[in-house]
């Protein structure tokens, strides 16, 4: 069953947050994930408008979604979204219809 990164940003530093976003779709490469949207254009339906920026990354298991993140290269990697370059949320979510 696949599972899913689902980010939000709100970037700060261009220049910054270009250094973590260069080094991401490698590091999520060596854990199977593949980009379904990165940035690009997108309209709110609902909610706040704070965010500007969505990310939705597949991988093919909750496992291997996790082990990307906690890897040491991608906790490398975020420190340049870190310290008022963005604010970030970050969600892992398992696939399927887990509702009762």
């Amino acid at each position: 069953m696949p599972a899913y990164w689902l980010a939000r940003s709100k970037i700060y530093n261009d220049v910054e947050y270009k250094r973590y976003t260069d080094l991401v779709p490698k590091i999520i490469g060596n854990y199977n994930g593949r980009v379904l949207a990165r940035g690009g254009d997108h309209q709110h339906m609902e909610g706040s408008l704070y965010y500007q920026r969505h990310v939705i990354i597949e991988f093919p298991t909750y496992e291997e979604a996790v082990a990307c993140h906690q890897s040491p290269e991608y906790q490398d990697a975020r420190l340049f979204r870190l310290n008022g370059v963005g604010d970030n949320e970050l969600v892992i979510v398992d696939g399927g219809d887990a509702t009762t």
